[in-house]
């Protein structure tokens, strides 16, 4: 069976992250996708609130699972059985931190990274950047599942418009 792992922290899921779950979901028998807790950053939501939207909108593929991991991504990959990742490259500066994690990792481990480029609709999208907008009231809604927008504006209690 051919098993990859799309990591991230997903908080929160964008469009950008479920096109390349989706555009994964096609070319791999099954994908798990590892939310990431590092307990020395902040998130918005908790890791189960972030693993529940997920399941949410993903649940349309048969073929793709959400779990959570704690260390090493190369460890959860060999827990799940996955020798691949895949990783979205949304511009050239993503691709130098994520080509020292592709190395780091087929050294530790032997788990390849195939690289996605993002669909340009995408190319700027970036769950900080949802984050701030909502933050300040700006229409989040072509860049997250309603699910994810309902719940940012729950969260952040955005200003109301002038």
């Amino acid at each position: 069976m051919r098993r990859a792992v799309c990591p991230g922290s997903f908080d929160p899921v964008t469009n950008g992250h479920l096109d390349i779950i989706g555009r994964a979901s096609r070319l791999f028998d099954e994908v798990i996708v590892g939310v990431g807790i590092n307990q020395s950053k902040t998130r918005l939501f908790t890791v189960d609130e972030r693993i529940g939207m997920l399941r949410e909108v993903i649940s349309s593929y048969d073929n793709v699972r959400v779990e959570s991991f704690r260390g090493l991504l190369v460890d959860f990959c060999h827990a799940q059985r996955a020798s691949v990742l895949i990783k979205g490259l949304r511009a050239v500066s993503d691709f130098d931190y994520e080509l020292q994690m592709a190395q780091m990792n087929i050294g530790l481990a032997g788990v390849e990274t195939l690289f996605m480029p993002t669909n340009p609709l995408y190319s700027f999208l970036s769950s900080s950047l949802v984050k701030d907008v909502a933050k300040w009231g700006g229409d989040i809604s072509a860049h997250v599942p309603e699910v994810v927008r309902e719940a940012l504006l729950a969260r952040l209690d955005p200003p109301s418009r002038l």
